[in-house]
C-alpha cells in the first residue's frame, strides 16, 4: 500500500460532512407527521346553503390555537367565529358567521401533530357557485424556510452530540478503561456533551417559530417561548436540559476521579458505579426523544417508546464507540497506544448492537409502513430503504473491521517497551553524574561530568557544550530535553504505525465513520417525514369508495357494504380491502364512512370469515383502531381457497350495531 496517496483523514470526513449537508438540505423539512383525512365541507363541495361550522379530520391528534383554523370569504376577510374545538376523536371545528354569501371560501389550517411537527395546508369550499375570485397563497409553510432549516440542524446536532457522548463514554468504560485518560478521548466525549446541550437549548428557542409564524424574529419571543414550556416537546427539551446536568457530573468523575483511581478494588467499584448511573441517564436522555416523537403516537405507543430507547442506546453504543475508536487510532499517544484486547471488546460490542438495532430496526419499520407496497409509494419508505441500504455497507465495512481486528497485535508496543529496557542507566560516581541514552541507531548522546558542570551532546546532529557556570545554560539543556522527546516520540509513532494490521484497521474504521455520518443524515430526515403507514390510510380515507373488484392502490380485495344500524346517524359504507386475498396471511384495513365519503367515527368494529361449503368458521377477527374510521389487522389467516363470507359487524351508539356481509373468491 502506498501510504503517500492516501487521502488525509480530514479531507475524507469534510468531504462526507459535506455530503450529509446536502442530504439534510433536501430532506424536506416540513414534511409532517399528521394528515388531513377529511373534512367537511370537503374539498371543491358546492354546497346549497351556508354551513354554520367547518370540520376537519387528521390522521392522529393534534395541537391547535386560536389561529390554527381560518376561513376566508372570496375577498380575504375571516369569516369563523372563536377558537377550534375538538368535537370527537381527531375531528376539529371551528363555527362560522351566519348568513354567509355565495361565492367560493378558503379554509386554512396549521396544527402541530401529536409527535411535534407541524402540519398546514388549504383547500376550497363554495356556496350556491363558485365565485370568479379565490383567495391564493394562502397555506402557512408550517416548518419550512430558514427557521425550518435551522430546526432541522439542530436536530441533526442533538443525535449526533448524544451519539457520541453517550457511545464514547461506553468505549471507556466497557473497551478500554485507560482511555479515560487520553486527552484526546476526553476532548470528543465532552464534545459531545457541549454539542448536544447547545443543539437542545437553540431547539428550545426555535420551536415556538417553527410550529407558527417561521420567522427568525421569533425565536426570542419569550410569549412564544412559554407556550413551548407548556406543550409535549418543550416538556422534553427541558427534561433532556436536566438530564444532561447529571451527564456533566458523570462526565466529570469519569474523567477526573476515575483517571486517579490506583487501588484495583476501589476502580472495579467506580467502574460499576459508572456503568450503572451511565446507562440510567443514557436511557433517560434517549426517552427524550421517545416521549416527544414517532414512538409516542400511532399505533402500541406503550411498546414503542421503550423499543425506541433501546434503538438508540445500540445506535449511540455502535457509532458513538467506533468515533471513540477512530480517536484513539489517529489521537492516542504513541506511548499509550489502544490495545488490540480493547478493539476486540468493542467488536463484540457493536455486534450486539447491530442485533439489537436489528430487531427493533423491524418492528420499528412495520409500525412506520404497515405495508410493502409503502417502500415504494412513499417517501418515508424509500428513505428506509436507503437507511437499510446504508447499514447494509456499514456492516460490510464492519466485517473488514472485525478481519483487521483479528490480525492485530500489540507488538508495535512491545517492541518499544524492550527498546527502552535495553537504555542502560545513569549511574553516579562521587560528585559527578553520566548517563548515555540511545538506541542503535544512534539518535542521541549525552554525556556530562557534575563536577566541572560540563555538558555534551549529540540529538539528531545538534550539539549543545557549555559549562554550567555560563549564561544560557539552563535554556539549552530545556531545548536539548525537547528536542530528545520529539524524536522519542516521533520514533515510537513511526513504531506504532508499522503495524499494517493497525494501519489497515484505521483506514476501515475512517471508512465506517464516514458511512456513518451519512447515515444519521438519513436517520434525521426519517424523523421528519409523515411515516408511510399515515400517508397511505391518508389516501384512502380521502378516495372516493371505487365498488366491490380490485384496486392495486388499496388492496388486492376491495368490498364495499352499505349499512344502517336504525339509530341517529346510523347510516355509512365499509369498506373492506384484503391484501394479498390469498391462502395463508392477509393484511385487512377496514374504513368506515359516512354516505357523504367522510371517514365515519363509530366505537367498535368486528370482522368475520365464514366458508359455508366446507363448514369453516365463523373465523374472528378484531382489528386494531388506526385512526378515525380506519382499523387494520395483519396475518388474517385464511386456510383454503373457496367462497367466503365476510361479515362485518359495525357499532355506532351502546345499543346501535348493524352486520352485513358479501362473498368474496379467496385463492
Amino acid at each position: 500500500m502506498n501510504r503517500t496517496t492516501a487521502p488525509r483523514p480530514r479531507t475524507l470526513l469534510l468531504l462526507l460532512l459535506a455530503v450529509t449537508g446536502a442530504l439534510l438540505a433536501g430532506a424536506s423539512p416540513a414534511s409532517a407527521h399528521a394528515a388531513l383525512t377529511g373534512s367537511d365541507p370537503g374539498q371543491g363541495v358546492v354546497a346549497g346553503t351556508a354551513p354554520t361550522q367547518v370540520s376537519l379530520t387528521f390522521s392522529e391528534k393534534v395541537a391547535m390555537g386560536d389561529d390554527s383554523v381560518r376561513v376566508l370569504d372570496p375577498q380575504g376577510k375571516p369569516v369563523q367565529t372563536g377558537s377550534p374545538a375538538n368535537v370527537s376523536g381527531t375531528t376539529y371545528a371551528v363555527k362560522l358567521e351566519s348568513g354567509l354569501a355565495k361565492g367560493t371560501y378558503t379554509v386554512t389550517y396549521q396544527v402541530v401533530s401529536a409527535d411535534s411537527h407541524p402540519v398546514a395546508g388549504a383547500y376550497t369550499f363554495s356556496v350556491g357557485a363558485p365565485s370568479r375570485t379565490v383567495v391564493t397563497g394562502t397555506a402557512p409553510a408550517a416548518g419550512g424556510g430558514a427557521v425550518g432549516g435551522l430546526y432541522a440542524f439542530g436536530r441533526y446536532v442533538s443525535y449526533a452530540g448524544f451519539i457520541v457522548l453517550a457511545g464514547g463514554a461506553a468505549f471507556v468504560l466497557a473497551c478500554w478503561q485507560r482511555g479515560a485518560g487520553v486527552r484526546a478521548v476526553q476532548r470528543l466525549v465532552v464534545g459531545g456533551w457541549i454539542a448536544l446541550t447547545a443543539a437542545t437549548l437553540w431547539l428550545l428557542l426555535l420551536r415556538g417559530s417553527y410550529t407558527s409564524t417561521g420567522k427568525f424574529a421569533d425565536v426570542f419571543d419569550l410569549d412564544l417561548l412559554g407556550q413551548v414550556l407548556q406543550t409535549k416537546t418543550g416538556a422534553a427539551l427541558v427534561a433532556r436540559l436536566l438530564l444532561l446536568a447529571a451527564a456533566a457530573l458523570f462526565v466529570a468523575v469519569l474523567f477526573g476521579t476515575y483517571t486517579r483511581r490506583e487501588d484495583a478494588t476501589e476502580k472495579r467499584d467506580l467502574t460499576f458505579g459508572l456503568a450503572v448511573g451511565g446507562v440510567v441517564v443514557a436511557a433517560g436522555l434517549a426517552t427524550s426523544w421517545a416521549m416527544a416523537e414517532h414512538a409516542s403516537t400511532g399505533l402500541q405507543p406503550g411498546l414503542a417508546m421503550p423499543v425506541d430507547v433501546v434503538h438508540l442506546l445500540a445506535v449511540a453504543a455502535w457509532l458513538g464507540g467506533l468515533t471513540a475508536l477512530l480517536t484513539a487510532l489517529y489521537r492516542a499517544p504513541a506511548e499509550h497506544p489502544v490495545e488490540a484486547a480493547a478493539v476486540r471488546r468493542f467488536s463484540r460490542l457493536a455486534f450486539g448492537s447491530v442485533l439489537a438495532l436489528v430487531v427493533t430496526g423491524v418492528y420499528q419499520s412495520w409500525r412506520q409502513l404497515g405495508s410493502w407496497s409503502a417502500f415504494t409509494e412513499t417517501r418515508y419508505g424509500q428513505l428506509l430503504l436507503a437507511k437499510i441500504a446504508l447499514v447494509a455497507v456499514l456492516v460490510g465495512i464492519a466485517g473488514l473491521s472485525r478481519r483487521w481486528t483479528g490480525r492485530l497485535t500489540d507488538r508495535s508496543a512491545d517492541a518499544e517497551r524492550a527498546r527502552t529496557d535495553r537504555v542502560p542507566a545513569a549511574t553516579t560516581n562521587g560528585g559527578g553524574t553520566e548517563g548515555k541514552i540511545g538506541d542503535s541507531t544512534g539518535d542521541g548522546r549525552t554525556e556530562g561530568n557534575a563536577g566541572d558542570g560540563g555538558a555534551e551532546g549529540n540529538t539528531g546532529g545538534v550539539g549543545v557544550e557549555g559549562k554550567a557556570g555560563e549564561p544560557g545554560d539552563a535554556r539549552r539543556a530545556a531545548q536539548l530535553a525537547r528536542q530528545r522527546a520529539a524524536v522519542d516520540t516521533a520514533r515510537r509513532k513511526r513504531l506504532r504505525d508499522a503495524d499494517e494490521n493497525r494501519f489497515g484497521l484505521r483506514r476501515s474504521v475512517l471508512a465506517e465513520a464516514g458511512v456513518a455520518l451519512v447515515l444519521l443524515a438519513v436517520t434525521t430526515a426519517l424523523t421528519q417525514t409523515e411515516p408511510g403507514r399515515t400517508e397511505q390510510e391518508a389516501k384512502a380515507a380521502t378516495s372516493s369508495s371505487v365498488g366491490s373488484g380490485t384496486s392495486a392502490a388499496s388492496g388486492a380485495l376491495t368490498l364495499d357494504m352499505p349499512f344502517d344500524t336504525g339509530g341517529t346517524d346510523g347510516k355509512g359504507v365499509v369498506r373492506v380491502d384484503l391484501d394479498p386475498a390469498r391462502v395463508g396471511g392477509n393484511t385487512m384495513h377496514v374504513y368506515v364512512q359516512r354516505p357523504n365519503g367522510r371517514a365515519f367515527d363509530v366505537p367498535e368494529v368486528k370482522v368475520s370469515f365464514t366458508l359455508e361449503a366446507q363448514k369453516i368458521g365463523p373465523l374472528p377477527v378484531n382489528p386494531d383502531h388506526i385512526t378515525t374510521g380506519h382499523w387494520s389487522a395483519n396475518g388474517v389467516q385464511l386456510p383454503v381457497a373457496g367462497d367466503w363470507k365476510i361479515a362485518v359487524t359495525v357499532r355506532t351508539s351502546d345499543i346501535d350495531q348493524a352486520t352485513v356481509s358479501k362473498n368474496a373468491q379467496i385463492g
